[in-house]
């Protein structure tokens, strides 16, 4: 610790959801690495008195960099890139980027922290393909000396108004505690989430100044629906964007954002909560053969999710800077974690561990 607050090492920092999270929860970061130079830059410009932290480049390029924090960091955090693991993939067991998770237990033995924390796509502690890697890193953080755990968190349980999945494997040195002690302290920060509505019309209204529009792809009726049961389900438009349910939680907002996969809004609905999404509208049509697709033209209230609209979703701070072009701006949010569910995380650790009650 330094002055009372703990160290934190973050790894894979992205635009930096982890690092709000653990920011807002008291840790202060001394080494923050990311290999791509725009999420690199958005890390460093939300971070002016604490630019110089951020190292960018490929991380085994970098571990000689971390041997002075051996016996002073607190905690080693981060998301190793999830591609091979995530079900939205190829979920390709050779994909070199999967590999990077070997990278961060390295840095855990060169550095030795009380705790480290490793975040990733839910698939990975799901499915029975991954046995083999869940084991691998228990195994690896057993030979460390850590007690470890993992669990599948849903962000919406921590006041993040999005259904985003994700596994937190937790490891505690066995001279501090025991990982459980975390998920003992996280219920404490369960809460109920704002429903998207309340959240876009917080951002300002679309087209402003506040929240530009940001994404010029067509939304296009698909002349062969695939239909499911819920009209925010299935394809009902050309992409992989889908309309988006006003009254309830977002749906995972995805790394590939930016085109035809940005998710969709009835502006029209947006303003007027009575008013019948139009996408609802159109399904049941639709289902009851009252019409034929094609019959129909998207209206011109239906526009796409804002840069600014999908941070408030992830929860990052308003007026947060992202890097680079606006496709990669949308990738920088994709693939971040939801700062509140971050900060549950933090202040859980905090709480376990570095808080003067736990007497470290």
């Amino acid at each position: 610790m330094t002055d009372g607050q703990p160290i934190g090492i973050s790894l894979f920092s992205g635009a930096g959801g982890l690092d709000v999270g653990f920011e807002r929860a008291g840790f202060k970061t001394v080494f923050a690495n990311e290999l791509d130079h725009d999420a690199a830059n958005a890390w460093r410009a939300n971070r002016p008195g604490n630019a110089d932290a951020m190292v960018e480049g490929d991380i085994l390029k970098h571990l000689e960099d971390l041997k002075p924090y051996a016996g002073k960091a607190d905690i080693v955090f981060g998301g190793p890139p999830c591609q091979g693991f995530s079900v939205a993939g190829k979920m390709n067991p050779d994909d070199p980027r999967s590999a990077l998770i070997w990278a961060f237990l390295d840095v855990v033995e060169i550095v030795r922290p009380k705790v480290f924390l490793i975040e990733n796509v839910a698939a990975l502690a799901r499915l029975a393909k991954w046995e083999g890697v869940r084991q691998g890193i228990t195994n690896r953080a057993r030979e460390l000396g850590y007690d470890i755990t993992y669990r599948i968190h849903l962000a919406s349980d921590y006041g993040v108004p999005e259904k985003r999945e994700r596994v937190m494997f937790v490891g505690v040195r066995n001279d501090i505690g025991i990982a459980k002690s975390v998920y003992d302290a996280l219920d404490a920060y369960r809460k109920k989430p704002k429903i998207l509505r309340e959240v876009l019309l917080s951002v300002g209204r679309f087209g402003s100044n506040a929240n530009p529009a940001t994404c010029t792809a067509k939304v296009s009726l698909a002349a062969t629906p695939v239909m499911r049961k819920s009209p925010y389900a299935g394809m009902l438009v050309n992409g992989a964007g889908r309309p988006m349910e006003l009254d309830a939680a977002a749906p995972t907002l995805p790394a590939t954002m930016g085109g035809n996969k940005t998710p969709i809004v009835d502006q029209r609905a947006l303003e007027n909560p009575g008013e019948e999404n139009w996408f609802v509208g159109y399904h049941r049509r639709l289902t009851e053969g009252i019409i034929t697709p094609g019959e129909e033209v998207i209206p011109s209230f239906i526009r796409r999710l804002t840069i600014n609209e999908a941070a408030a979703v992830q929860t990052f701070p308003a007026g947060y800077i992202f890097g680079g072009a606006k496709t990669k701006q949308y990738k920088q949010i994709g693939n971040a974690v939801p700062c509140g569910l971050a900060e549950a995380m933090a202040r859980a650790i905090h709480d376990s561990f570095f808080s003067s009650s736990a007497c470290l």
